[in-house]
């Protein structure tokens, strides 16, 4: 919309990477997308459950795009797959935001707890280069 277009264009004075700038970014975003909810009265619909089924639904069509790929050529998409994983990891990343905005879930402190947690789990002397769940290594 043009507001989003018009905040973006503010945040272009930003270093891209700046934390600042990618905050910003998504509370543009999370406002849009309920902006755009409720321009089609699709609160209603949008529930934890729900929107936690549509963002397994999105990741597994993100999957189906990979899905009989060998690994090679899993890493060098051509130009429709690109868009198809383009247009899918949106919708997946659209889901997020609007779930985590309706169980007013902070992403950036729930993202920092997860990663203490894991280093945590897999410090770096047992887990480099071992692809091992935690509870399965052994030591």
């Amino acid at each position: 919309s043009e507001e989003f277009a018009r905040k973006k264009s503010k945040l272009e004075a930003f270093e891209v990477n700046s934390p600042e700038a990618l905050k910003a970014i998504i509370q543009a975003q999370l406002q849009e997308l309920q902006k755009f909810a409720i321009e089609r009265d699709w609160e209603q619909f949008h529930t934890p459950k729900n929107l936690a089924m549509a963002l397994s639904v999105e990741a597994s069509e993100l999957v189906e795009i990979f899905q009989w790929l060998k690994a090679e050529e899993s890493n060098s998409p051509d130009q429709r797959q690109t868009e198809e994983i383009n247009s899918e990891v949106a919708d997946i990343a659209m889901y997020l935001l609007r779930f985590c905005s309706i169980l007013e879930i902070d992403l950036e402190k729930a993202i920092e707890s997860k990663l203490e947690r894991n280093a945590e789990k897999y410090p770096v002397n047992l887990s480099k280069g071992n692809a091992q769940k935690y509870n399965q290594r052994g030591d």
